[in-house]
């Protein structure tokens, strides 16, 4: 089959050249460039044939590609065919750079030669509409082409596009034979891993969608990552993108590509960083019309690909900041355009799933040579309701009205005017909650009168900035307008699943609202049929139904669970059915829950992690466990920690030790997942309460939300996320086959059936404890039997 190459890429590959100027361009969003190109194909006359698709079939490198795309228009007229691409942006037409004049007249050169080659023409009249949005002035430019100047001007741009496709099947044919010399890394398979290994590749096969729950210890990086490496070997697919939540995921995925590296194979593996953190100290605060890395990015940026891709196979931050130094690159730009030749991707959630910051290259259409490895899927639900959501207020823009009170000039007055119109569309949000002197109304609509005010004012300020780039105001102003568009972007995508919550502060007289994504299922099921499948994994993801629902489930995707590799004896789990923490309880329950983390650290001297649902709550069990058991060792997180305190947090957690240390942290926070105390490191974990998130006026939406649709609502909304909360805790203390330890959870709603019937299969052994008397003896009896 042969391979797709949009017309628009070849272009932009073989043509760009000059200057990397992020300021330059337009905010014009896909949905507005749409909405102009049909308005102006609408006005054009009946012959007028609109999206007409082109495509020319190539051999290169002794392969067959098809390079295609769809023209604006095309006309046949009297005097023969003509051709128009429409292009929208804000810069008015005198001040478009030559290199972007060259891309627009390059991509219709490419439309007249394939019309050319199919109809038998001798010459094409070529068009070039440029719609300036923001004055909406339409400058029409037109030029006729021989069919031999468009076959050389084709043929020149096929051999110079023929060069980057040789050294990347070279690149690939080595990766090929690489991995299939390259075994499974370990001497053997743990329990449930061949399993989970054959299903993933069997998922790439079949291009379907999986759901894998499988426990701490079964290795999930490696038995998915290998699987979709052995696909790349067999040219299955040509793109794994292995998509995480956080840092510390994305090392372990690099870890497993290096361990693989060990044997042989030969690969291009990225890691892609975020922009803020992969940026040169001398590029902070550089305009950039001054910054060097910017300047002639795109003259140099073609043999820096060629010197690292030749030389390097995992490209690692430090690697790409080397070799951006070298060739005098933007590093951050130049990862992503060495991504382009990459057969593992790792990097963030964001870079596919939101619709900001999404990666255009790979994700503008759907493409079957990619592939999705999705890391702590359970991550996903609460991060992709942020991405889909935005929220804007009279605080977004109190700084720069502060700033622009006492200016008069001219270039000043031109802000206010739009400012004060997006102030007073605020205002008027806030006048129902005013009148019934309340805090916040909810409303399942789009709000016109503001987003119009803010597309006017975005508008305005998008002028202002090419003409006062270095104005005192402008970091000010800069600020409100990125807040402004973001919420716009939402704004586009506002339906059925959406609410609307309007704030006001009496006090302060501030309004905030707030475009709240409910269920934001269907837009990530958009995201992953850009691939050909995935597989979405986790230690917590029960219940799966729930999961495959809330994270974009195709109606053939396919669940998969795993029992734990360990041995159930090796771990005890406790459920007390004599402690009460709802909110109204704690202080009455506060000396039996001391009491019964004084049984749980008294039974085997050790380290312990006892969680708890607040810092509050945090501080007051600290406080009265130190008080009631003076000799024992404690340290508790603390709010808004350093990584360096992080680090010195788990430091304490030594092996082998003599003494009891208790580690006091907050459930769901930074040390519930991701850390790893493996052996004795840690023998016991505590959690305090079923982990409920806190009441919210937007959580609650959500619940209603599901009641609506199934009837489902606390669930989902309260009881589901609390519980992966639990999960994930618990889960930090088995992570290896020697290890052993006690999970107690001080709860009696755990031992109701509505949580018992959403424990894991690993966790059905637990045992109830009536009273701390039983619960002393219980522990005293696991470490007793394990001893012996």
């Amino acid at each position: 089959m042969a391979q797709r190459i949009g017309i628009r890429q070849l272009v932009e590959f073989v043509l760009r050249s000059g200057d990397l100027n992020q300021r330059q361009g337009s905010q014009n969003t896909a949905l507005d460039g749409a909405r102009i190109h049909r308005r102006l194909q609408k006005q054009r006359d009946d012959a007028y044939q609109k999206e007409v698709y082109l495509k020319q079939p190539v051999t290169m490198n002794g392969h067959d590609y098809v390079i295609d795309g769809r023209a604006d228009g095309i006309e046949q007229t009297t005097t023969g065919y003509l051709i128009e691409e429409i292009k929208t942006s804000d810069v008015p037409f005198d001040q478009l750079s030559a290199n972007t004049l060259q891309l627009y007249w390059g991509q219709v050169q490419v439309y007249g030669y394939i019309l050319a080659q199919q109809q038998d023409l001798a010459q094409v009249t070529l068009k070039l509409t440029y719609f300036q949005r923001t004055t909406k002035v339409e400058t029409p430019t037109q030029k006729s082409f021989t069919r031999e100047q468009l076959t050389a001007f084709f043929t020149d741009l096929i051999q110079q596009y023929e060069e980057w496709l040789v050294l990347r099947d070279q690149w690939r044919a080595e990766r090929n034979r690489t991995v299939k010399q390259t075994d499974f890394p370990f001497p053997a398979y743990r329990q449930g891993q061949r399993e989970l290994a054959v299903a993933v590749y069997k998922t790439i096969l079949l291009h379907k969608r999986l759901f894998v729950e499988a426990p701490t210890g079964t290795g999930k990086t490696i038995s998915t990552l290998f699987p979709a490496i052995k696909a790349l070997g067999e040219d299955q697919i040509q793109r794994v993108f292995y998509l995480t939540a956080k840092q510390s995921t994305r090392q372990v995925a690099e870890q497993a590509v290096a361990l693989l590296s060990q044997q042989g194979l030969r690969l291009k593996s990225i890691t892609l960083t975020a922009k803020d953190k992969l940026m040169f100290a001398e590029e902070v605060d550089v305009p950039p019309e001054q910054n060097p890395y910017m300047i002639g990015y795109y003259d140099r940026i073609k043999p820096a690909l060629k010197d690292m891709l030749s030389h390097e196979y995992q490209l690692t931050r430090p690697v790409i900041e080397r070799y951006a130094r070298r060739h005098q690159v933007d590093p951050f730009e130049f990862s992503l355009d060495a991504s382009l030749f990459a057969d593992v991707i790792i990097c963030d959630y964001n870079y596919l799933f939101d619709p900001q910051v999404y990666l255009q290259r790979f994700f503008s259409q759907a493409d079957p040579d990619n592939f999705f490895l999705v890391d702590e899927a359970h991550n996903l639900v609460s991060r992709s309701r942020a991405m889909y959501s935005a929220e804007i207020g009279t605080q977004t823009f109190q700084p720069l009205s502060q700033a622009l009170k006492g200016e008069s000039s001219a270039t000043i007055s031109a802000l206010k005017t739009p400012l004060n119109k997006v102030k007073r569309a605020l205002t008027k949000m806030s006048k129902p909650l005013r009148e019934q002197q309340v805090a916040e109304l909810t409303n399942q609509a789009p709000l016109t009168t503001l987003n119009q005010a803010l597309a006017d004012w975005v508008l305005k300020v998008h002028d202002w900035l090419g003409e006062n780039p270095d104005d005192p105001q402008t970091e000010l102003v800069l600020d409100a307008y990125f807040s402004s568009l973001s919420y716009l972007k939402i704004s586009e995508l506002y339906d059925a699943t959406y609410q609307t919550l309007v704030r006001y502060q009496a006090k302060t007289h501030q309004t905030q609202v707030s475009q709240l994504c409910l269920d934001p299922s269907a837009f990530l099921d958009r995201a992953l049929a850009l691939g050909s499948g995935a597989v979405l994994f986790s230690a917590t993801l029960s219940p799966l139904t729930y999961y495959q629902q809330v994270l974009g489930s195709s109606p053939d995707s396919l669940p998969f669970q795993l029992a734990t590799p360990f041995s159930q004896q090796h771990q005890a789990l406790l459920v007390t059915t004599y402690i009460q923490t709802t909110y109204r309880q704690r202080q009455r329950n506060l000396t039996k829950i001391v009491a019964s983390l004084g049984a749980l650290v008294q039974g085997k001297p050790g380290n312990y992690l006892v969680f708890l649902p607040s810092y509050q709550y945090l501080e007051t069990v600290a406080a009265a466990f130190q008080q009631a058991y003076p000799d024992i060792e404690t340290v508790s997180q603390a709010s808004q920690m350093t990584e360096e305190q992080r680090q010195a947090f788990l430091a304490r957690f030594k092996p082998q030790t003599a003494h009891t240390l208790v580690g006091f942290c907050v459930l769901g926070g930074i040390f519930a997942e991701g850390i790893d105390l493996k052996g004795e490191r840690l023998i016991g974990v505590a959690i305090v309460g079923v982990g409920l998130p806190g009441l919210s006026t937007a959580r609650n939406l959500v619940r209603d939300y599901f009641d609506g649709q199934q009837g489902t609502g606390f669930q989902y909304a309260y009881q589901l996320p609390g519980m992966n909360h639990v999960l994930q805790a618990a889960g930090r203390l088995i992570r290896g086959s020697q290890d052993v330890g006690v999970i107690l959870l001080l709860d009696q709603r755990f031992a109701s059936s509505r949580y018992t019937k959403l424990f894991p299969a690993h966790w059905q052994h637990f045992q109830r404890s009536a009273s701390v008397q039983q619960l002393t003896q219980q522990i005293q009896h696991f470490w007793r039997a394990h001893d012996a």
